[in-house]
């Protein structure tokens, strides 16, 4: 491996950060909250639950969950879908498209868990 090979792993470890399910299960439950507070900022929630999407996602493709069980593949697709969207400006529509990444964070990170992808949801 060459310098720039070593220097992308290196980022790479450096950027790692291990999977934390009670903050995944805190951010799930901060946006399906029946009351989300006005004062709440919409778009940090965004943040924390696209970073939790990315994750999982990776976890996934790492571990060839798509391959091994068409439930995983369906959400991993649906995971990337929902991320890929753009927050609504309007904050009606902006907490709705929120709520979609919290489940789809949600199923996922469970559905990971129970075909042991996981050991956080098992």
């Amino acid at each position: 491996m060459d310098a720039e090979g070593l220097a992308s792993v290196l980022a790479a470890c450096r950027a790692w950060r291990p999977l934390d399910g009670e903050t995944i299960l805190d951010d799930v439950g901060a946006v399906l909250d029946d009351v989300v507070r006005a004062e709440d900022d919409l778009d940090v929630h965004a943040l924390q639950l696209r970073g939790h999407l990315m994750q999982l996602v990776a976890i996934a493709t790492a571990a060839e969950a798509g391959q091994k069980d068409a439930e995983a593949a369906q959400l991993v697709e649906r995971a990337r879908q929902v991320r890929a969207e753009a927050l609504p400006g309007d904050r009606r529509q902006a907490l709705g498209h929120l709520r979609r990444m919290a489940w789809a964070v949600n199923e996922l990170h469970e559905r990971l868990g129970e075909i042991a992808c996981i050991r956080e949801a098992a």
